[in-house]
């Protein structure tokens, strides 16, 4: 029996993820066709009540796609956040919160960190170090095998957007889903009544290309919204803990999560403080200047479950 290779599935992935953009561009062109060209655009000239459900469906449509599109190249444009070759812990003197480690990296930065952190366990469990990078690691980062680096607060690497989904692009990720579900289901219920119609008895409207594809639209769009429907109450729930998919795994171990500090804070370390931003795949420059979160390197943790493991 063959082992399994894990860097040649990695390689694959990589190789995947541009199809799978193409692939996304694919449905959302046969779905454009479908409801604009086939059924919404040339009820706009029947006129009377008909013009006008076609113009609130066309336009509700249209401004719901955009923002999909929007969030998705958003997504896949931006980088989720890299640890930068020279980045070391901040050290407080006063309080003597420094590791050895972490010394020893700033006094020499061509240290090889693996060989100097088998010597022992770090003296602060805060200090990490990757052992593929030969790097430190800040809070709440992992290596991702597919991107080949280590990604701030990785959440997962997914082949839809052709990118991990770190701290720089979590919010952009949860729009795309968001939007997504709501555009897949506006275009099942609108074809609902044309899918019933294929299994009835009697003439049927349009060319047999229009109902093929009618038919295929209304297949991929409700099985997206379906399975984007999971998607989006596991990452809500992974938000309102402030937890990545990576760390529930870790989190089942520790019922105390120190880093979660109340719903309301969990979705603003996200999402920002700004709600005229909440929808739209950007943050303020308020929130940017003013939450480091943003940032990916700090985060805030509540100080009675720190004061506890320090003891």
């Amino acid at each position: 029996m063959m082992a399994w290779n894990v860097f040649k599935f990695c390689t694959a992935l990589r190789a995947l993820g541009s199809i799978m953009v193409v692939l996304v561009l694919g449905i959302i062109g046969v779905t454009y066709y479908v409801i604009v060209v086939a059924k919404y655009g040339p009820a706009l000239f029947y006129g009377g009540l008909d013009s006008f459900v076609a113009l609130l469906v066309l336009v509700l449509f249209h401004s719901l796609l955009v923002m999909l599109l929007w969030s998705y190249f958003t997504t896949v444009l931006t980088d989720p956040g890299g640890v930068p070759p020279n980045w070391r812990p901040s050290i407080d003197e006063e309080s003597g919160d420094a590791d050895p480690l972490v010394r020893l990296a700033r006094e020499d930065p061509d240290l090889d960190l693996n060989q100097s952190a088998m010597l022992g366990e770090p003296a602060n469990p805060r200090t990490r170090v990757c052992r593929k990078c030969n790097r430190l690691k800040p809070p709440r980062c992992h290596h991702c095998s597919v991107c080949g680096r280590c990604i701030l607060k990785m959440d997962h690497h997914c082949v839809w957007v052709v990118n991990c989904v770190g701290a720089l692009n979590y919010k952009y990720f949860l729009l795309f889903l968001f939007y997504t579900f709501l555009v897949t289901t506006l275009v099942t219920s609108l074809l609902l009544p044309l899918f019933i119609a294929f299994f009835t008895v009697g003439e049927k409207n349009g060319t047999p290309e229009i109902h093929v594809a009618t038919f295929v639209t209304f297949v991929l769009n409700v099985s997206f919204a379906l399975s984007i429907l999971g998607f989006l109450i596991m990452h809500i729930s992974l938000v309102f803990g402030n937890t990545t998919t990576i760390e529930a795994f870790q989190k089942k171990t520790n019922s105390k999560w120190h880093y979660d500090l109340g719903r309301r804070r969990n979705f603003e370390q996200v999402f920002g403080t700004d709600k005229r931003y909440w929808l739209i795949p950007a943050y303020s420059e308020e929130d940017l200047e003013c939450m480091p979160v943003l940032q990916g390197f700090e985060y805030p943790t509540r100080p009675d479950l720190d004061e506890l493991q320090q003891l």
